[in-house]
């Protein structure tokens, strides 16, 4: 019982903050991205850049400017690794090791953070301030202007070919929304206990009487953005459940929240900018149902006290933080694996095979509940569009989405860049199963973790699965330093960020160029609950095509056995 009004009372506090930041955030990042006034520091870092910010791009040079920018990113950030042992602040630490700075470096500039080294033992405070947690702030503003050039594409009204300036997206969004959220944060965060200093470390005697060195930095600030902008890695390979990071009961919550802030009141903003609220709250609701089932799955098999030890335990607490317990562990793995984030704060190696299985479900359904910042919003866009043509061909009509003929040139863009995520996972599985000296899929050791083992497979089902949504988070009970998992799953981060990019572009690009026609009542209606019921439908019949057979064959048979 205590435990139940505990998660009852931690999911209304997360419920509140969204609901009153909704509507003034949602309409704020609507005015940053629909101004026409640019601050000073934006004017000098446009003049710095060569940038006429008042010239727009078409879909090809917005999306040549995002892939351009996130090629150099990458470059810059496996040279910065690289060369950690010859620059200043690198705390006695060398150069990273070539694969393991490849991945880190796709991984950080994809918005996926998927870390396979343990970071207070690898990376200075340099790599960590100037590489990494810049990134987190520019992979999730390249995410965010991505999402605004969509529904400027959707809220077109004159066939205009441009869908805006990728440059001053990028700019305002790191200036204007995500630096402000991330000190408010940090803010936070430090009066809660968390660390935030430049040493590199402390030396200290356990009480055993041996000696010992903890590593410090700057890592409230990098905390504060890696939650805010959906990013996840952490500054300590225990992630968010590392008291240094997460000290309190409060700042978990106030984690949990800003995971959610941003992509949730995204959507007020989409809704602000094509001026229909009530599309607004059908997209909300959508959200709403499918992460309120996922929570409720894991919640509920997480409190089912199975095995010796959690029965000797009196609850399911191997794996979790004792300050923060079932409740708060599961909402957060909810909200992470909804998220696109790699945060965590419990081992969901750890979970139930059923709630292992369910956070698995949450990012298979395509990280749209609400999704990390800007990718959840056009993914369900995406969707969206995908449910109307399906519920057209039902009528007997031909399909519009906001006034846009839905045609083949947009069904088959729409389509293509839901199945990039699919078509990453199931082959990546698929070798690694069946090729497992070859990758070098090994597990821990014992029954649970070894590559004949269904566990063993659900761990790399989640490895891909994590790498290819752009999520990194995943089960620790696998070893992926082998070359395999390294190059394999870099590559599933790449093409999993920026083919959908590229083909999402495209088709906003298609739809900015239509005008919108009078809707009539033949027209399928895009909000109110009969539309919402399509799409969330649409949704699980997306995935559940996809990938029961791949689910029957890792979570759900452990969960039956």
């Amino acid at each position: 019982m205590g435990s139940g009004i505990s998660a009852a009372l931690q999911v209304a506090a997360v419920v509140f903050v969204l609901a009153v930041a909704y509507v003034p955030l949602g309409d704020y990042m609507a005015r940053v991205f629909t101004g026409d006034r640019d601050l000073a520091v934006e004017r000098l870092l446009y003049r710095a850049v060569g940038v006429d910010p008042r010239r727009g791009q078409s879909w090809g040079g917005y999306a040549t400017a995002v892939l351009s920018f996130s090629l150099v990113s990458t470059v810059l950030l496996y040279a910065l690794q690289r060369l950690q042992g010859v620059l200043p602040g690198n705390g006695g630490k060398g150069a990273v090791d070539p694969s393991v700075a490849f991945n880190t470096a796709v991984s950080f500039v994809s918005n996926t953070n998927w870390q396979s080294y343990a970071p207070e033992a690898t990376m200075g405070n340099l790599t960590q301030s100037v590489g990494l947690a810049v990134q987190n702030f520019a992979s999730a503003a390249v995410g965010l202007a991505v999402a605004i050039a969509v529904t400027r594409g959707i809220a077109a009204h004159r066939g205009t070919a441009e869908l805006g300036n990728f440059w001053v997206d990028l700019v305002r969004g790191i200036i204007r929304i995500l630096l402000p959220l991330s000190i408010i944060v940090a803010i936070i965060l430090v009066a809660q206990g968390a660390v935030q200093s430049y040493r590199s470390g402390f030396d200290f005697v356990g009480l055993d009487g041996s000696a010992g060195h903890g590593v410090v930095g700057p890592f409230a600030s990098q905390e504060a953005i890696k939650e805010l902008g959906t990013n996840g890695g952490g500054t300590y390979a225990a992630n968010s459940a590392h008291p240094f990071e997460n000290p309190t009961p409060l700042t978990n919550i106030v984690e949990i929240i800003a995971l959610l802030l941003i992509p949730v009141c995204l959507v007020r903003t989409y809704s602000t900018m094509i001026a229909r609220p009530r599309q607004g709250y059908t997209l909300l609701s959508v959200m709403g149902v499918l992460f309120g089932a996922i929570l409720a799955v894991t919640w509920f098999f997480e409190e089912r006290t199975h095995g010796v030890a959690a029965q000797a335990a009196g609850a399911m607490m191997e794996g979790k933080e004792q300050r923060f317990g079932i409740p708060a562990s599961v909402l957060f793995a909810t909200a992470t694996t909804g998220t696109s984030t790699g945060a965590v704060n419990s081992a969901h190696d750890s979970f139930s095979a059923g709630a292992g299985g369910a956070v698995i479900w949450n990012m298979l359904l395509g990280e749209i509940a609400p999704g990390g910042v800007g990718s959840g919003l056009y993914t369900l866009l995406v969707l969206a569009i995908i449910a109307v043509f399906v519920g057209g061909l039902l009528v007997g009509r031909t399909p519009e989405f906001l006034g846009k003929k839905i045609g083949q040139r947009e069904i088959t863009l729409a389509a293509l860049s839901i199945l990039v995520m699919p078509a990453l996972v199931l082959i990546g599985v698929g070798i690694t199963a069946i090729l497992p000296s070859t990758t070098g899929f090994q597990g821990n050791g014992g029954d649970r973790g070894t590559a004949g083992s269904i566990h063993g497979f659900s761990e790399v089902l989640y490895a891909y699965a994590s790498a290819a949504n752009n999520n990194g988070s995943a089960f620790g009970g696998l070893t992926v330093t082998s070359d395999w998992f390294q190059i394999s799953l870099g590559v599933a981060m790449w093409l999993g960020r920026f083919l959908p990019i590229v083909l999402v572009l495209a088709l906003a690009g298609v739809l900015a160029s239509q005008k919108p026609r009078a809707e009539s009542t033949a027209t399928l209606p895009t909000s109110g609950p009969l539309y919402a019921g399509l799409l969330t439908g649409t949704v699980v019949l997306v995935a559940g095509l996809t990938f029961f057979p791949v689910m029957s064959l890792g979570p759900i048979a452990e969960a039956l056995t």
